[in-house]
């Protein structure tokens, strides 16, 4: 029996529209990357920090 195959988090070279962020959380968790960007655009209009949260990600997750 093979180990479960884990999924790091990175931003892929390929694919990434601005900063991979997006890409990058979909690639992790299975999504597609529209639906993740779609999910932050729309975060956006709600109150909170997400732009800045955004920024720190892309700081943060190395790239592929």
């Amino acid at each position: 029996m093979s180990a479960p195959v884990t999924r790091r988090l990175s931003r892929p070279r390929h694919g990434r529209m601005i900063g991979g962020v997006c890409a990058g959380l979909a690639q992790r968790f299975g999504m597609k990357p529209n639906t993740v960007r779609l999910l932050a655009v729309l975060s956006c209009l709600l109150p909170g920090p997400q732009f800045v949260a955004y920024l720190i990600m892309w700081a943060v997750i190395p790239s592929e």
